[in-house]
């Protein structure tokens, strides 16, 4: 991410940012081993090599933050959106560090989302080579008989390509039959995939809500809610 030259200085305690200007106009700041004097000049803090006064000036560190958030209905998890509906980072306040959410969960989706602006982790959370469990308490129309649940746990046809064996159960059923309660557990992360699971075995879905990613649990976490991760659920993470 690039970044005016003047800020860097000044985020890096060399000066306030418009002594920054005149330490520039200078001369006695370089960047990549070449002085640099013109005003407005951008550079990104991880990539170049920026020194003052010949001194090489390291990047400050930006703290990692780990956050679940109980994300609502109504929500999208990208950080901006054409439609200009809310999203999950209108919900986190006083966090000055720049998060992103780990993964999506639909917009009619409920349940627990990870944010934090650690980039490594993120990319293990969400490679198709980790396969980290997701596991969703579904309500659905109807009640899956035994072949219904067996076809799904063996995997089923979704836009085309079988998806991986996955896990379902039956926790409650409605005294009318018209709707079940099902909790399933995926590794897999397709667009609307248990949505689209559900479809197949012709038990849509009514309503949707993850309550945890592996080992994480939501809890009792309120709607709309967030915590930080505490020290034992950030280790158990990296370890995955």
């Amino acid at each position: 991410m690039e970044e005016r030259l003047q800020k860097f200085l000044a985020e890096a305690g060399i000066a306030s940012r418009r002594k920054a200007e005149e330490l520039i106009a200078a001369g006695r700041v370089k960047v990549n081993g070449k002085i640099v004097t013109e005003q407005g000049v951008k550079i990104n803090p991880q990539k170049d090599k920026v020194e003052f006064d010949n001194r090489l000036i390291a990047v400050k560190a930006e703290k990692k933050v780990y956050i679940m958030l109980h994300k609502p209905e109504g929500y999208v998890t990208t950080a901006k959106e054409q439609f200009g509906r809310p999203a999950v980072l209108d919900l986190i306040h006083g966090v000055q560090e720049r998060i992103f959410p780990v993964g999506r969960l639909d917009y009619d989706t409920s349940g627990l989302l990870l944010l934090t602006n650690d980039g490594d982790l993120t990319y293990r959370l969400t490679h198709p080579s980790h396969d980290v469990e997701k596991t969703y308490l579904a309500k659905v129309y109807g009640v899956p008989d035994e072949a219904d649940l067996q076809k799904f746990r063996r995997g089923v046809t979704v836009d085309g390509r079988k998806t991986s064996p996955a896990k379902i159960r039956i926790l409650e059923r409605d005294k009318d039959l018209r709707f079940s309660m099902v909790e399933i557990t995926i590794h897999e992360g397709r667009n609307r995939q248990v949505r689209k699971m559900c479809e197949a075995i012709k038990h849509p879905v009514a309503q949707l809500k993850r309550v945890a990613t592996g080992e994480l649990q939501l809890g009792d976490l309120p709607k709309g809610k967030y915590r930080h991760l505490t020290e034992r659920e950030i280790k158990y993470l990296k370890n995955l």
